[in-house]
């Protein structure tokens, strides 16, 4: 299977099953001297464990996290790091039914038409157990940000049509609500319609929104390796992102040249732009405003209403499908959403520093 890998200097390679017997990641390129341990790693899987709250699945795992390699007397060695989170709560039983036939709005499908064959116990390696591999990589790599002064964030910006208010905006109110929003009376809200969608045996989707602060100007390449390419990349490859913003985003094709322009100024220290409607990046390349981008997550696709589909005997069939699901993926996929965008970022700022040869200077000559 290509395609478990994922970077080119600070690079991840996830492995794993939703009900094998654990999932993990081998991190490669992390420079040595890197203070981490295993609580650095589990904060990050803590917010996307399950069973946590009504709006995630009921499935209870500790997603206790283990370093194997690459660590030595609290730092790292430069070595490959391997991590492993086991599986302790599998019950097969409950995807035994759905052997026979192609869930809608899952890849059961299309990974037979691509296979021959699949892993059906909760998606296999498309489920969503699979990003504890890129949480647990994206963990170390936010480390590594943290020593260069620079910070990653995302939330929950809206659920429906519930949108976090900008006079409302409080980041720290937004590890106390289940939905990782930082506005507690649209999290109310929100919660609130969430709950009407539980009744209604349904499921909804929302956004999420990451901001980076402290990125220097000049990271990033002008062509096939932009910054704003490789984010959306990032962010398109966790399963329920369906679309990717940065900036003003879809809301560019109604504005006018003038008014979408940020505008350049110096303020005695450097340049700065008036505005961000760019969103951080000029011609693929950070400018040093905050990046700030969002991802499009769509509804969960088990639901328990009865649907209409196909089964391996090309017989079109009804179904109720069972097992332990999230009526909403947005609050757990927050911080998949923000360790995909550290781990981009970094790899894009170790590639950079071979762009020029004063930067190769500073490292060699003494």
């Amino acid at each position: 299977m290509a395609g478990s890998s994922y970077g080119t200097i600070f690079r991840i390679t996830t492995w794993g099953e939703s009900h094998g017997k654990g999932v993990g990641v081998v991190v490669d390129g992390c420079p040595a001297g890197i203070s981490l341990c295993e609580e650095d790693i589990q904060k990050y899987l803590n917010r996307r464990k399950p069973g946590q709250s009504a709006f995630s699945t009921p499935r209870k795992e500790d997603d206790v996290v283990e370093i194997l390699s690459g660590v030595f007397e609290g730092k790292t060695t430069g070595t490959p790091i391997s991590l492993v989170v086991m599986n302790t709560s599998q019950r097969s039983h409950d995807y035994s039914e759905i052997a026979s036939y192609y869930r809608p709005g899952h890849a059961d499908y299309t990974f037979d038409m691509k296979y021959g064959f699949r892993d059906y116990r909760g998606g296999g390696r498309s489920s969503g157990r699979e990003t504890i591999g890129r949480v647990a990589g994206g963990a170390i790599a936010a480390k590594v940000l943290e020593e260069l002064g620079i910070t990653v964030c995302a939330y929950t910006k809206s659920i429906g049509e519930f949108t976090v208010k900008s006079e409302n905006f409080n980041l720290d109110a937004r590890d106390t609500n289940p939905l990782y929003m930082p506005d507690e009376k649209t999290a109310k809200e929100a919660e609130e319609y969430l709950n009407t969608i539980r009744e209604n045996t349904d499921s909804a989707g929302g956004v999420a929104e990451c901001i980076v602060k402290g990125l220097p100007a000049g990271i990033g390449e002008p062509v096939f390796e932009k910054l704003d390419a490789n984010l959306s990349k990032a962010l398109v490859s966790i399963g329920a992102v369906k679309a990717f913003e940065i900036g003003d985003g879809i809301n560019v094709c109604t504005s006018l040249g003038s008014d979408n322009n940020d505008c350049f100024y110096f303020d005695g220290n450097g340049i700065s732009k008036e505005t961000n409607h760019a969103g951080g990046t000029l011609g693929g390349i950070s400018d040093g405003s905050d990046l700030v981008m969002r991802a499009y997550i769509k509804p969960t696709p088990s639901i328990f209403k009865t649907q209409n589909t196909v089964n391996k005997s090309n017989e079109n069939i009804s179904i109720n499908i069972k097992g332990r699901h999230d009526p909403i993926i947005v609050p757990r996929a927050v911080v998949v959403v923000e360790t995909m965008v550290a781990l981009t970022v970094l790899d894009m700022m170790l590639i950079n520093m071979s762009s020029n040869i004063e930067n190769i200077k500073k490292v060699y000559n003494n």
